[in-house]
């Protein structure tokens, strides 16, 4: 079926570049600094880039992301326009100012583009979250449906993808001040780990803690049980991502299981370097349509 638009999104998707090619989804690429030296977020096009990253923690170096700026958007966007009407799926504004400059540059070249149709969508999500919302849309383009079809959906459903997350070690959340040095280290010695969500306006927040993986697991699998679409009949997509905790991932992969066993293929994805930059490793996020993000009780 022909497709009557371009999807297009940012690296920060944590689906691996492959997996965006495969899906003819042209990518905007973040990058990140380490001690001077930019970094672009690989999307594991470099087998050595991501262990690199790691390694470069293991080794107490902080790298220091920023957002995509107007112009890197721009000449993005005007190569897409050359080809066709664009749809882009922005990071979530509630942790990057992304969004707003992928907004200010479509300003300037839809000018530029009067034959053209260019939307944006500030997506709200995050990680893989983004990366399911993305897939969501590509599905609709590859059926048939038209560019403006695709962003009503897009705006309609994006605060039903669910984003759950938990991380065993706190010493980048306590970084980024999500919580206190007293209550990192306390945490890690017991291990205390936070339970987290993305809320409506694209914000973590930490609303519980367990004590050990094993808690973090069950805590995070039962939440989807009780927030998918249909509960244990659910049959949408579910992804997992995780930073540098593959047997993490994959506990939660068999716990999702047990409680939805009609889950389409749970896909498990690595964490990228931007938002591993922020979470550190440790961290894994479960991710799947569900109740809208804004009714979640964890915030009132």
């Amino acid at each position: 079926m022909e497709r009557k638009f371009i999807l297009s999104c940012g690296s920060t998707v944590d689906l691996p570049y492959s997996y965006c090619e495969s899906r003819d989804i042209p990518v905007i690429f973040y990058t990140y600094v380490v001690d001077g030296k930019e970094y672009v977020d690989d999307m594991l096009r470099d087998p050595d880039a991501l262990p690199h990253f790691y390694d470069m923690l293991r080794q107490g170096k902080l790298p220091h992301t920023s957002q995509v700026n107007t112009e890197a958007y721009v000449e993005f966007f005007d190569s897409l326009l050359e080809k066709g009407d664009v749809l882009h799926i922005a990071f979530g504004s509630g942790l990057s100012g992304s969004a707003h400059n992928a907004r200010a540059a479509m300003e300037t070249v839809a000018a530029r583009h009067p034959d053209r149709t260019i939307r944006v969508v500030d997506s709200l999500a995050a990680s893989s979250g983004h990366g399911m919302l993305v897939d969501y849309i590509a599905d609709l383009r590859d059926n048939g449906a038209s560019l403006e079809d695709a962003y009503r959906w897009a705006e309609k459903n994006k605060l039903n993808i669910n984003h759950q997350f938990f991380s065993t070690d706190l010493t980048h959340l306590r970084r980024n001040g999500r919580v206190s040095g007293a209550a990192a280290m306390l945490g890690t010695m017991l291990g205390i780990c936070p339970i987290m969500h993305l809320n409506a306006d694209g914000r973590i927040i930490a609303y519980d803690k367990v004590r050990g993986k094993g808690n973090a697991v069950k805590v995070t699998a039962r939440v989807m049980f009780e927030r998918a679409q249909g509960g244990k009949n659910y049959t949408g997509k579910c992804f997992i991502s995780h930073s540098n905790s593959i047997e993490t991932a994959e506990r939660l992969r068999d716990a999702v299981k047990a409680l939805c066993p009609n889950v389409q293929e749970i896909k498990i994805f690595d964490i990228g370097t931007i938002i591993a930059s922020h979470t550190g490793p440790g961290t894994v996020a479960l991710f799947f349509f569900g109740k809208d993000r804004s009714e979640f009780v964890g915030d009132t």
